[in-house]
């Protein structure tokens, strides 16, 4: 069960970029940040529009004063505070984040980072570069891995529980931009615009969630992989409301990764399924308390969070908050993901190394290999789906 007591330090000091009025990300950031204790948001530089900003800010309790107009002067003049902040997380579009997480690294702050974290692997290689020169965590907002059911597949993976993994199957496909809804909806304007969103949509925004999540349970690595995409909405080419991936991972595997904002009537559709030599596991965001479990000779059998039969004594897992049978979803994973960044920027601020090592938590090298995984799809799919190397 998750310690609640964990909180004996005093809660980082800590801002946002971005994530203002209206942000469904900037809430969700905020609700799972402050609820176990780390972190206290004092300031922020929440919205383009420095008054709109400030209104927001102030309407959410801060001091006016700490409320800027942009992340540059609210890193200088928090800089200045005996009682500055520590941490910032970017809840910003895409194209902003490389050089927003580089400000805040050199301003020697903490970084939580939405994804992708950069346009191009370079600039991830160098975020990682920055963050270790001046001791700071870079967490990456991977929000469905903060989820106990992922972790337990995790477990009994590598356990052996499946044998040797022979096929993965990756998939994020929605239905809600099945339609031109960008007209009206300025959260999904800049998705599909390059110059935001970076060279694809539904790969960037959803695809890496599902990518990442597989190589969270596996740990396998890609070896190759080829890509075709799709701009069905015309208006949103060149970049992609659909998109498959084959991929061959280095262990003999094989995967493939659909990633769809046009999957009409579907909700999420993320779901991982991974097939071994002896048996196959199915993870659903949309029933995440479940992890499906299928042996080769046996009825199915579905594991449920919470329960004692599960591997409890990993520290993923036993974060669960309440009991079995209770559900826990969205807001829970992100508290768990937020209690961990927490529990490594307080270790790397004391310099207790060991900590940092032992915690799990989505960090920069995440970030990069979402990035790469990017990169080598637009390179595949805008040459005739080629297949490529994922490591050049």
């Amino acid at each position: 069960m998750f310690n609640e007591e964990m909180r004996s330090e005093k809660p980082i000091r800590w801002a946002m970029v971005g994530g203002g009025r209206g942000s469904q990300i900037g809430y969700a950031h905020r609700s799972s940040a402050t609820r176990d204790g780390h972190f206290q948001l004092v300031a922020g530089a929440f919205d383009i529009d420095a008054n709109r900003g400030r209104d927001f800010g102030v309407n959410l309790g801060l001091d006016a004063s700490r409320c800027y107009a942009d992340y540059l002067t609210m890193f200088a003049e928090e800089a200045k505070r005996e009682d500055g902040i520590q941490a910032v997380s970017i809840a910003t579009p895409n194209g902003t984040h490389y050089a927003i997480s580089k400000a805040a690294l050199e301003s020697g702050l903490h970084v939580v980072c939405e994804k992708p974290v950069t346009f191009t692997v370079v600039e991830a290689e160098d975020l990682k570069r920055i963050a270790k020169a001046h001791n700071r965590i870079f967490g990456v907002m991977y929000g469905y891995t903060g989820f106990q059911m992922v972790h337990q597949a995790r477990e009994m993976i590598k356990r052996g529980d499946l044998g040797e993994v022979r096929v993965i199957n990756m998939q994020f496909a929605h239905g809600f931009h099945s339609e031109e809804v960008e007209k009206d909806n300025p959260g999904a304007q800049w998705r599909m615009n390059p110059e935001v969103s970076g060279p694809t949509y539904v790969l960037g925004d959803i695809g890496t969630h599902a990518f990442y999540l597989a190589q969270l349970m596996t740990d396998l690595d890609v070896d190759t992989l080829c890509c075709t995409r799709q701009s069905f909405i015309k208006s949103r080419a060149p970049l992609e409301d659909n998109a498959h991936v084959l991929m061959q991972f280095t262990n003999g595997a094989v995967g493939t990764l659909w990633a769809s904002g046009v999957n009409a009537g579907s909700m999420h559709q993320q779901k991982i399924r991974i097939v071994g030599e002896k048996a196959s596991l199915e993870w659903w965001d949309e029933r995440p308390n479940q992890l499906s479990y299928e042996v080769q000779g046996e009825p199915a059998r579905i594991l449920e969070r919470g329960m004692g039969y599960l591997n409890n004594d990993d520290s993923a897992v036993s974060s669960d908050r309440i009991g079995g049978g209770h559900a826990e979803g969205f807001f829970e994973s992100w508290s768990n993901l937020y209690s961990r960044f927490g529990i490594v920027m307080k270790a790397a601020d004391r310099e207790d190394q060991e900590t940092v090592n032992s915690t799990w938590y989505p960090g920069i090298d995440a970030g990069i290999e979402g990035v790469r995984l990017l990169e080598r799809c637009v390179d595949s799919a805008d040459n005739d789906s080629k297949w490529v190397k994922y490591h050049e």
